[in-house]
């Protein structure tokens, strides 16, 4: 998986850490607010998108009154305690990373979600040491599925698309990844379980956890 390969740049949310399920919950309370139901295909509706473009999308859709700033703060301090203290790495996060680091691969990370919320997993994990580029989709002109994201992280961390490998949850991340020209490896995640065979069949590779991935 790692021949010819000098950058690795993970999606945060489900492939680097185990995140996917909290935003159901802020998403249900957050709209509740507004005496809102969550809507059954919300999540589908909104994959990939950056935060910013997320916050306008529930700002016109369910009409909510504030401003977008104020949207994109709300879900900040909702999230915050969660991922300080209730979101764990991915299994095998850790081991990966260290062998990457060992072999000179640079490390980044492509993530839609905000920069507050990233920055704050990195400080928690003790990761922000591995990685050289930190960008959020809120840096780009369009998120996921577009591959603007991953080809200002590998324009950052100074690697050719084609030598850097994405590891992503979600389906528009895998067809971002893609269209960016490098290879994908999809990495299972209970909140698209049923969509297993899908990312799967669109990816170059699959892994359950970190632990599957072989050094040479």
């Amino acid at each position: 998986m790692l021949k010819d390969i000098d950058a690795v740049i993970f999606d945060l949310d489900g492939s680097l850490v185990d995140s996917m399920w909290i935003w159901q919950e802020i998403d249900i309370a957050y709209l509740g607010k507004f005496g809102i139901s969550l809507p059954e295909n919300l999540q589908e509706q909104i994959e990939g998108m950056s935060f910013s473009e997320t916050a306008e999308f529930f700002k016109e859709r369910f009409r909510i009154p504030d401003p977008i700033q104020q949207i994109k703060n709300d879900w900040n301090a909702m999230a915050w305690e969660k991922y300080s203290h209730e979101v764990p790495l991915k299994e095998g996060v850790y081991e990966f990373l260290t062998h990457c680091r060992e072999r000179k691969i640079r490390l980044g990370i492509a993530t839609s979600n905000s920069r507050e919320l990233v920055e704050n997993v990195a400080a928690v994990h003790g990761l922000k040491d591995y990685f050289s580029c930190i960008m959020t989709g809120c840096d780009v002109a369009k998120g996921k599925p577009a591959p603007d994201i991953y080809l200002a992280v590998a324009k950052e961390l100074g690697v050719e698309p084609g030598r850097c490998l994405v590891f992503e949850d979600i389906i528009p991340g895998i067809q971002a990844g893609k269209a960016a020209g490098m290879k994908v490896c999809a990495v299972e995640d209970a909140y698209s379980i049923a969509i297993k065979e899908d990312k799967a069949a669109m990816a170059d590779y699959y892994i359950e956890t970190f632990r599957d991935i072989r050094f040479p």
